[in-house]
């Protein structure tokens, strides 16, 4: 029997992973469904993110997932069982609920991952729901994708809104 404490940090290693390689927001996050997920002959995932802040007539963004990233989301849904509509959903008593998890309960996975990574408790008060997204950002700047990729990857419509989460990047440019 599968404990509660591995399903439970399993669960949170997804979310993480589809957050940061979506570069969602948390209320873009919880309100995937499956259907909102495609696999692809590549061995990754195709998502549509139907509507966000940035959105507000829900024309959608596409994103698309590592293949490590399809791979832990397909061992979850097999795990989590068809009769759940959200991507993502509470446990209770080792049991998926058919209901979508809160942007607050996000908030708390990535706080409670920061824990687990040894971070300083100053550093782990400084983490939010938002800090994938802004740290994905960052990592694609480093990785040497332009600003037009990441605006893409993100749904970004402003580069001045861009600027803003990339400002704290360390990124050498002469390196």
């Amino acid at each position: 029997m599968i404990s509660l404490m591995y399903i439970i940090i399993h669960t949170a290693m997804r979310v993480h992973m589809q957050d940061y390689e979506l570069l969602t927001r948390r209320s873009e996050l919880v309100a995937l469904t499956t259907n909102d997920l495609e696999s692809l002959d590549d061995g990754t995932m195709r998502v549509i993110i139907r509507r966000s802040k940035a959105d507000p007539f829900g024309q959608g963004r596409v994103a698309f997932t590592s293949r490590k990233t399809a791979e832990a989301v397909r061992d979850w849904l097999t795990w989590r069982g068809s009769e759940v509509n959200f991507l993502f959903c509470p446990i209770y008593r080792g049991k998926a609920v058919n209901r979508d998890l809160s942007t607050t309960t996000v908030k708390r996975l990535v706080k409670s991952a920061a824990k687990a990574a040894g971070l300083d408790p100053e550093e782990i008060d400084a983490f939010s729901g938002h800090s994938l997204r802004v740290g994905a950002a960052q990592d694609l700047l480093c990785a040497g994708y332009d600003a037009a990729a990441i605006m893409r990857a993100g749904g970004w419509k402003s580069v001045n809104i861009l600027g803003r989460y990339l400002e704290m990047a360390e990124h050498n440019v002469w390196a």
